[in-house]
This record gives C-alpha cells, sequence and structure tokens, in this order.
C-alpha cells in the first residue's frame, strides 16, 4: 500500500505590491500583487490541490487575489490578522518579516479546524463597499457636528457647507444602495423579509445582507459567533468572570447594536426579554447586547424560512435562544 499523500496548507502574506507564499515547510516565494501574479499563483497552486489556503484580511488589499484564487477552484480563507499574528507568536515566530508571516500563515492554515466559506461575488463586494463609505461619510458628518459647538465665522460657514455637502452624498448613496438590493430579486425578497421586522431598518437590512451574506443558512448560534455577539467565558478554576464579546465582523455588530435601541422599544418580542433581563439586575449594555443577539436570532430563522415573520414564533426565539 502506498503511503498517503501528505495535505498541503498555503499561507499568504499579503502587501500592496506583492503576495509573499509559503507551501507547508517550503522556502518562501514572491508573485505580485496584480492579475498576472494572481493566475501565476494559481496556476503554481492548482496541481498541489492545497486542503487551505490562508491569508490575513489587509483593508482590500486582499480581495482580488482571494477573488481569483477562488475564481480557480482553490479553498481560500481570509482570517482575522490578531488572530493570526496571536497563532504566530504562539508558535514562536518572534521576529516579522513578509516570508516569516506566510510561512506562520501556513502553519495556521494546517492547525485550524474551520472549512473555507464561499467568498462573496462582486455584487456582494460592491454593496459591502458603498455601505462602508456610507460609514466613512456618517462619522465625518458626525466630527463635524461636534466641531461646530467652538466655531465661528468663517469656520463656521465652512463647517455647515460641508455638512451640507456630506448630506447630499449620504443621501446619494442610500438611493443607489436601494436601488441595487431592489433590483436583485433574490436580494429584493431578502430586505423584505428582513425589513417585515419590527426594529430592522434600511442600513441594518443592508449591512446584514452584505455583511453576513450567510444569514439563513447557519445556526443561531454561528450567526452570533459570525457577529460577534456570543458571550465568551472568562473562567479559571473556581473562579467564574463576566461573559465578554468579541471578535466576529466589527461593523455588522456595531449596527445590531444600535438597531437594539430601536428594537427594544418597538419589537414587542424583543422589548419583553430586555424587560425580563432589567427585571433580574442586568446591566444596559448587557441588556442591549442581548437584544441585538436575539435580533439576529430572529432573522436568521426568519431569511432561513423564507416566510414574513410570525409574532408568536419571534416570541419563542427571543425567550429560548
Amino acid at each position: 500500500m502506498e503511503p498517503a499523500t501528505p495535505e498541503t496548507f498555503v499561507g499568504i502574506d499579503v502587501s500592496k505590491a506583492r503576495l509573499d507564499v509559503a507551501i507547508g515547510d517550503e522556502p518562501p516565494f514572491a508573485v505580485d500583487n496584480d492579475p498576472a501574479g494572481h493566475a501565476a499563483l494559481a496556476g503554481r497552486l492548482a496541481p498541489r490541490r492545497p486542503r487551505r489556503v490562508v491569508m490575513e484580511a489587509t483593508g482590500g488589499l486582499e480581495a482580488a487575489a482571494a477573488a481569483a484564487l477562488a475564481a480557480a477552484g482553490l479553498p481560500v480563507m481570509v482570517v482575522n490578522p490578531r488572530q493570526a499574528r496571536d497563532f504566530a507568536k504562539a508558535m514562536g515566530y518572534l521576529a516579522k518579516t513578509d516570508a516569516i508571516d506566510a510561512k506562520a500563515l501556513a502553519h495556521f492554515a494546517a492547525a485550524i479546524k474551520a472549512e473555507p466559506r464561499p467568498l462573496p461575488d462582486e455584487a456582494a463586494r460592491g454593496l459591502d463597499a458603498l455601505l462602508d463609505r456610507r460609514r466613512q461619510l456618517v462619522g465625518m458628518r458626525t466630527m463635524e457636528e461636534n466641531r461646530k459647538a467652538t466655531a465661528r465665522g468663517r469656520v463656521l460657514r465652512d463647517l455647515e457647507a460641508h455638512l451640507r455637502w456630506l448630506g447630499e452624498h449620504i443621501e446619494e448613496i442610500d438611493r443607489e444602495l436601494d436601488e441595487r438590493i431592489r433590483s436583485s430579486p433574490a436580494w429584493r425578497e431578502r430586505d423584505d423579509l428582513l425589513r417585515g421586522i419590527p426594529g430592522v431598518g434600511p442600513v441594518l437590512s443592508r449591512t446584514l445582507l452584505a455583511g453576513l451574506p450567510e444569514l439563513g443558512t447557519i445556526s443561531r448560534r454561528r450567526a452570533a459567533a459570525l457577529a460577534g455577539l456570543a458571550p465568551l467565558a472568562d473562567d479559571s478554576g473556581r473562579r467564574s468572570g463576566p461573559r465578554r464579546i468579541a471578535g466576529g465582523r466589527g461593523q455588522v455588530r456595531a449596527v445590531l447594536y444600535m438597531a437594539a435601541l430601536s428594537a427594544r422599544r418597538f419589537n414587542p418580542a424583543l422589548r419583553a426579554l430586555a424587560d425580563r433581563l432589567e427585571a433580574a439586575g442586568k446591566r444596559p449594555k448587557v441588556i442591549l447586547v442581548a437584544v441585538a443577539r436575539k435580533l439576529l436570532v430572529i432573522a436568521n430563522a426568519i431569511l432561513k424560512a423564507g416566510k414574513p415573520r410570525d409574532p408568536e414564533i419571534a416570541a419563542k426565539l427571543a425567550q429560548n435562544a
């Protein structure tokens, strides 16, 4: 009997100009981070049939390479940079170069148990980019509003002009987001289902469609984990520490948290949940996180069923999730 062929794991360190690649314990090599380099890398990796190809999220510099490799049928995973770096330190990779980072990512690829999930398609990436730009503009508007308190004369007039400009551009992006969603039958149906949930407005619906496309196909616990709303234990020996939330997709979690403020008032099932937790002496932030998590669980259940919300089912989910 021939020995089994060992599985291959690939780590890719991404920079603006190039990709440093490590295949298992082989010496790393580099290719350009451009379409020609992506094609050359896909051609080199495909015959090796790797089990996982891991690269870090680098603010979008990895997007084109990840898409090209996924299109070539390679199992690509884009991971949280903090998790990858913590793993590298634990494995003794104290020095930091692009080649060393690629080797650490290859070992990370071999160690993790998660399987690659399909990358979002071009339409979803475009929607996510628009949402990201909207968040930036809203953040700028908040900062400019804060500056008005101490501004006078020319500075005040300049701030007011900039605020008008920001408001107009936010409205333009909102219109384009709405047009993109309504032009897709699949997105339109999912958007209608989400918007039928009290407390889910257009911003949260669009954020879930673009930032959590798995919603409706996963378990409630997986949905909470992906959004960073799953409570994490902090126990040691006899000490039982307070549960905290961390990780996940930060922008999705932030929008869910803000939506929970509205959902607590307008969603009867979630209002009852919040009142019950308040009566039990829970802190306001703990209550809002719980409401955000239950709102996500309800959204996941409704998308999975493909039917508008049922108040009785929503109430049961809010109690039992």
